[in-house]
């Protein structure tokens, strides 16, 4: 593999770290894509910031090998990674100016006076603050500082770049906007970059590939859509969005069809297994809809809760084989609390997990 092909390339191979009789990291494989956006998410304490800061050398490995653009870095520290991070803190000197901020680290890289200062100026262009070089940070809102935090790490040209959490300071609305533009930045400037969150849907919104941490391991990696729509555990489907997971029965398999009984219900369900195996039903809250008792339906249940959100109705059903979420988005009918009903099961949507 060439120069280019590797350049910006992450890839663990058989990598642990220990704090002391702790483990963090639990013999990690992981390969991150030049230009890819992947992005590790799991609740606290699975791992993710630890691995952030192997690929930037702020820890050293207990066992294995990191690579960056090809290169074994396992041993070197973070002053020799060609690696920016934005922080979740932003971490800008409130007494410098934005243009200052941004060009810091090129001055500190010994980049002549003007060219570092062109540079920083297409940075803040780059993130949309044109113009704003000449202010403080205290002079900027929140989305404004962590897009300079991002310009300022985009200028030194990275192999890599690394986000800790960087909207977890910002309003719901804003971390959207903010989330949109660093997308933007990355895709346009064909970025390697790892980025972390425990928020699932950020990690929907911004990523190529996502990597799901669980005590120390990779529990899942791929696409959003693989993740949500072909979960391979229970904990997946009911961390990636919402999900209705209800024990079931696998009769039988052929052909990569599953024959599945709750009850007196019989599904059939797409599966990569090749023969019966035990396992659950994962119902998303929008792959069920609701219609009135006396009309056909798969499940019956009575509605226990009912809210309105403008854009959809959710609603708690209480059913024989449990409570079950269900999300409205079309809402042709209402149904209020108290009201009898059915439910019927969109069957090509629903997945198997094992249990």
């Amino acid at each position: 593999m060439s120069k280019n092909e590797t350049r910006g390339s992450v890839r663990f191979e058989n990598v642990y770290k220990r704090f002391g009789d702790v483990v963090a990291l639990n013999n990690l494989n992981l390969d991150i894509v030049p230009g890819e956006l992947g992005t590790l998410l799991g609740p606290s304490g699975c791992g993710k910031t630890t691995t952030l800061r192997l690929i930037a050398g702020l820890e050293a490995a207990s066992d294995g090998v990191i690579s960056i653009g090809g290169q074994d870095v396992t041993h070197l520290t973070a002053t020799y990674r060609n690696v920016s991070m934005v922080f979740q803190s932003y971490a800008l000197f409130p007494h410098m100016s934005v243009l200052e901020n941004v060009s810091y680290g090129l001055n500190v890289a010994s980049i002549p006076k003007k060219e570092a200062r062109d540079k920083a100026e297409e940075g803040l262009a780059m993130v949309g603050l044109g113009g704003f070089g000449d202010r403080l940070p205290s002079e900027l809102s929140g989305g404004q500082q962590q897009r300079v935090a991002v310009a300022r790490a985009v200028v030194l040209e990275p192999e890599v770049l690394l986000l800790d959490e960087p909207l977890s300071n910002l309003d719901a609305k804003l971390r959207r906007h903010v989330r949109e533009q660093i997308r933007h930045i990355q895709q346009n400037l064909k970025l390697t970059a790892v980025y972390v969150t425990h928020d699932q849907e950020e990690a929907m919104a911004v990523s190529d590939r996502i990597i799901v941490m669980k005590n120390a391991e990779i529990a899942q990696l791929g696409t959003p859509s693989d993740l949500y729509n072909a979960p391979n555990s229970e904990f997946i489907a009911d961390f990636i969005g919402d999900a209705n997971v209800v024990p079931c029965e696998v009769t039988g398999v052929k052909n990569g069809i599953a024959n599945v009984e709750i009850g007196d219900i019989k599904l059939k369900i797409s599966t990569q297994e090749t023969s019966a195996f035990n396992a659950s039903l994962v119902i998303r809250p929008q792959n069920a809809k609701l219609t009135s008792a006396d009309k056909k339906g798969d499940i019956k249940g009575n509605v226990t809760y009912s809210a309105f959100l403008g854009n959809q109705i959710q609603y708690t059903i209480d059913t024989a084989i449990g409570e079950m979420f269900i999300v409205d988005n079309v809402m042709d009918e209402t149904f209020k609390v108290g009201s009898d009903i059915n439910l019927v099961l969109a069957e090509k949507k629903l997945a198997l997990v094992p249990k």
